[in-house]
């Protein structure tokens, strides 16, 4: 499959999902729903950005459909496309960030209506219909940068600004954490005690540092298997393991396969082949 829309009720999302393709999931209502374990409250009309592999989960307290945009990397690559829709690490592989956006009304019915144009490209199938469809996909996350970008952007008037030691934990964490994963280092650094900065860190970005460690690792970790041709004990040394099995079970128990079944599923991207 390289790009395919799917409409499921939410009760389909009881128990985990999850896919090797990247997914876009577009529906109304009021709820939780679950990303790799973190609880997200959600109301009004939302989408949702999920990469490869990550684990949901919904909780709806109505019956609402899921409209699921999923499609895979080799067909719409984010990396290679990053700089025209200002996507990478805004909608996907965020790991500080609500994956999803609560959409305006608008937003939500011109969406929809632009899944309703790939549906329709997929089935006539003619010559242009592959250009059109990632031209839909690009405007599809163009919209959503532009609407995160601005919610993301500035604080108003009588909100609380960030946590001085929350933001300095993601600063040294995104500067250390291919060879320092213990929460001793960070807390040391800012001078505060383990369970300081553990409460800090999770009022700022709902999950604990230790978890935040694991998800930097993991997710770079995925993006050396699809973005480069490095061997899996190559990325091993790279992140710090001195054992590639090691590695290869720490990988797993997170992801919920093997690093050799990651890079089967989900491909090397075109940016790796570009940069040989």
């Amino acid at each position: 499959m390289e790009v395919k829309i799917q409409s499921y009720p939410s009760s389909d999302f009881l128990s985990e999902f999850t896919t090797e393709n990247y997914s876009v999931i577009v529906w109304k209502g009021t709820g939780v729903f679950s990303v790799d374990g973190i609880n997200y409250s959600y109301s009004g009309y939302n989408i949702l950005f999920l990469s490869p592999y990550q684990k949901l989960k919904f909780f709806a307290d109505s019956g609402e459909n899921m409209n699921v945009l999923l499609f895979h990397g080799d067909y719409y690559c984010i990396e290679y496309h990053k700089d025209e829709v200002a996507c990478n690490g805004l909608l996907f592989n965020n790991i500080y960030l609500n994956p999803g956006i609560e959409l305006s009304k608008e937003n939500y019915e011109y969406i929809l209506e632009l899944f309703n144009h790939i549906q329709k490209e997929e089935r006539e199938n003619h010559q242009f219909s592959q250009s059109i469809i990632k031209t839909y996909i690009q405007l599809i996350l163009a919209i959503c940068s532009k609407q995160k970008s601005g919610a993301e952007s500035g604080v108003t008037v009588g909100e609380k600004l960030p946590n001085k030691n929350a933001v300095e934990f993601q600063k040294l964490l995104e500067i250390n954490f291919k060879q320092e994963k213990e929460l001793s280092f960070y807390s040391n650094k800012l001078n505060v005690t383990n369970s300081t900065l553990s409460k800090t860190v999770k009022k700022e970005f709902a999950k604990a540092p230790t978890q935040l460690i694991n998800e930097r690792i993991i997710l770079e970790s995925k993006k050396l298997l699809h973005l480069t041709y490095r061997s899996v004990k190559e990325i091993a040394s790279e992140l710090g393991f001195g054992d590639e099995f090691y590695f290869s079970r720490y990988f797993k128990k997170s992801v919920g396969c093997s690093p050799k079944q990651y890079r089967e599923k989900v491909g090397i991207s075109v940016v790796a082949k570009m940069s040989m």
